[in-house]
């Protein structure tokens, strides 16, 4: 051999590893994964139209996310951390979740076509079962 090294037809040992392959598929992995990403973030499982404010602000972890979704016969829906819910379901699900976390704040969304007495029912109903700590959710004006 002209470079004085052992090539693997002379018994030495091939040292180089190719890493070419590795790099096709990370890079191919990460178009799926840019392509992917905005389409999870932006399809939400429950359809809302929630109401603007300036004035909103960041609320922490969320153990217990209301719902209140618009129904196009009139009234509204109830859902209970994305799962269809009534008064009776979060009934149940409150104590344990309370006895875990004192600090419980349930954030309450409400579609901007949902009776503004159906959303102080909710309110209600969590404030009753011993949450202190509600929010209520709102989209940022831009």
């Amino acid at each position: 051999m002209a470079g004085g090294g052992q090539g693997p037809d002379e018994g030495g040992l091939l040292a180089d590893i190719n890493v070419t392959p590795l790099v096709d598929i990370t890079l191919v992995l990460l178009i799926i994964f840019m392509v992917a990403a905005p389409l999870i973030v932006t399809v939400p499982s429950i359809k809302v139209d929630l109401p603007k404010a300036a004035t909103g602000e960041e609320t922490g972890r969320v153990t217990l996310a209301l719902t209140l979704q618009r129904q196009p016969a009139g009234g509204s829906r109830l859902f209970l951390n994305g799962a269809p819910g009534d008064d009776e379901a979060v009934r149940r699900a409150v104590p344990p979740l309370l006895s875990r976390d004192r600090e419980l704040q349930a954030v309450i969304a409400a579609d901007q076509g949902v009776a503004y007495g159906d959303v102080v029912h909710v309110v209600d109903l969590v404030r009753s079962l011993g949450v202190r700590k509600f929010a209520l959710d709102t989209e940022p004006i831009r």
